[in-house]
């Protein structure tokens, strides 16, 4: 899309009359005046009200960076906000009145409201709001959250990592190779020794856990002191999905992810057989756009927030979280997918988040521009890496323990991999060994029918093996697989289930507990289906309470 119109979509203008006939009346908006230089909200603020433009301006500023900078400027007819409205974050930027100005105030139940009767209006606003962010993110002039760290750190990646899967908006200075580093170190009275630092507004975390920057970010939410119809444990797509298809039919549905959603599709840049888009599309958009839609029909979603038990008492699920928190409902969805496997070559547990990936993103790609990489693996994600990063590295060794490039990758990839010059494939060959010193600088591979060792310049391996389900957390009378996979429907052993009737497809050993996507044994490893099986999940979960 072009960049124009893209600012289009991010900036119409609405009928005031058409806005307050769709929110039922003058009483859901009031009429406010501001004069020059109020603020309506400032970055930072949560809960901040929805305007619309009667007359005046309102300015929308940027004060991240050293000085603040006008981003835009709304005229009459045209309203503030953006996603934060939809997920309960903090605003990222202010708003101030210019000349004699007065709005149409929303609250936030008004503006869900508006979403809801109004279709039209409620889509030109979604849209708005999903076009500003992304124009924020590719703006290049948008400082955002401030991150100082080395580019050798792991606790650098790590934040750098939360914050991208999370889609915050946020600048990276590298203390190796940025101007204003010690400038900014010296202003915030912080040492290097001291870094990772994040800085946003007026506070500055030294090395932040994902939970503080979670806390101080709004992605992570209490459960509300209710009995929840559907808890979904996991944020991928098929969690996702459980969370649109739940929460817009009725069910008072939670949604609990320990990282960020999206799974491991988020960590993909281009997904290109998903129905629908033709031109492919990235895992962080994909995951992006369904949080904005479980968020708009009124899913919880909590991020850095884990699962660490799960019991029953009577007909509840009773959740313990890692904070210390409980959840209760009545039916239950397991979508924690799977994590690809540790390479089990010398150095790889030292170098994970300094040199060793999972994921192959703008994220990591930043890190290796121009040098040689190394891709592990022989499916699909590791293709898509593979492919991806011949865009940004010098050259790409894909390593590959079987004989066959199409054996377990889809032919149309197979093929742009074979016809990609700076692509190299290595067949038959396997990862021995990983050196360097405070970050990985060499890898040495294996070819496994000669013998032959070869040694590789790099500063990045990117490793796409395996899986290994996130099930540890669940009770014994949870039936998996000798592999550790959660076994549902016709798969359950006859003595797993005291159920009086057959279990449903996806549900497993415990009535009213479903299991959907990559954790699911037997499940296929695609993304449609992991979005079908989150559906499906939510008619069984509907039968399962229609007949308890």
């Amino acid at each position: 899309m072009a960049q124009y119109d893209l600012g289009a979509i991010a900036f119409p203008t609405l009928d005031e009359t058409v806005v307050i006939a769709a929110l039922g009346g003058r009483a859901s908006a009031s009429l406010k005046r501001y004069l020059d230089g109020q603020t309506l909200f400032q970055a930072g603020d949560r809960d901040f009200k929805f305007f619309v433009v009667k007359s005046g301006h309102v300015e929308i500023v940027d004060p991240s960076g050293e000085t603040p900078r006008i981003i835009a400027v709304h005229q009459p007819g045209e309203f503030t906000g953006d996603v934060a409205h939809l997920t309960g974050s903090p605003a990222l930027v202010s708003a101030i009145a210019r000349g004699d100005c007065q709005v149409y105030e929303i609250e936030s139940e008004g503006l869900r409201q508006l979403l809801d009767r109004s279709p039209s209006v409620g889509d030109v606003i979604l849209q708005a709001f999903i076009a500003r962010r992304q124009l924020l993110r590719e703006s290049g002039n948008f400082t955002g959250v401030r991150i100082i760290g080395s580019r050798y750190s792991r606790d650098t990646f790590r934040i750098r990592e939360f914050l991208a899967k999370n889609r915050v908006p946020f600048t990276w200075l590298d203390l190796e190779g940025d101007s204003q580093v010690r400038s900014l170190l010296d202003r915030f009275a912080v040492s290097e020794s001291e870094t990772p630092v994040v800085a946003w507004r007026d506070w500055l975390l030294r090395n932040p856990s994902t939970r503080q920057l979670s806390d101080v970010l709004g992605l992570r939410r209490s459960p509300d002191q209710t009995v929840y119809d559907l808890i979904v444990v996991g944020a991928g797509p098929a969690g996702l999905a459980a969370a649109v298809y739940g929460a817009s039919e009725g069910l008072r549905t939670l949604v609990l992810e320990r990282l960020a959603p999206g799974g491991q599709v988020s960590g993909s840049m281009r997904v290109e057989n998903y129905l629908g888009f033709p031109t492919g599309l990235s895992g962080s958009d994909l995951a992006d756009r369904a949080v904005i839609q479980a968020h708009k029909f009124g899913a919880r979603l909590s991020v850095s927030t884990s699962a660490t038990s799960l019991a029953f008492d009577n007909a509840y699920a009773l959740m313990q979280l890692d904070s210390g928190e409980s959840a209760v409902g009545k039916c239950v969805l397991i979508a924690t997918g799977a994590d690809y496997r540790r390479l089990s070559a010398e150095g790889c547990e030292r170098f994970e988040g300094c040199g060793v990936y999972y994921a192959a993103t703008w994220n990591e790609a930043e890190l290796c521009r121009g040098m040689d990489v190394v891709v592990v693996g022989g499916g699909n994600s590791a293709g898509q890496a593979a492919v991806f990063l011949a865009g940004q590295a010098r050259k790409v060794y894909l390593v590959i323990r079987g004989d066959d490039l199409s054996k377990g990758m889809s032919s149309y990839l197979a093929r742009r991999i074979e016809q990609t010059d700076n692509i190299e494939v290595l067949l038959r060959t396997t990862v021995a060994r990983m050196s360097g010193d405070s970050h990985l600088t060499e890898v040495e591979l294996v070819n496994e029918a000669t013998g032959e060792r070869r040694r590789i310049e790099t500063a990045a391996l990117f490793s796409f093996i395996g899986a290994v389900p996130r099930t540890d957390w669940l009770p014994k009378d949870i039936e998996t697989d000798d592999r550790g996979f959660v076994v549902t429907g016709s798969g359950l052993t006859p003595s797993a289930t005291g159920a009086k009737r057959d279990a449903y497809l996806l549900e497993t050993s415990r009535p009213g507990v479903f299991a959907a996507g990559d954790v699911r044994a037997g499940s296929v490893k695609r993304v449609a289906a992991a979005v079908g099986e989150g559906a499906m999940a939510v008619q069984f979960a509907h039968e399962y309470l229609r007949k308890k």
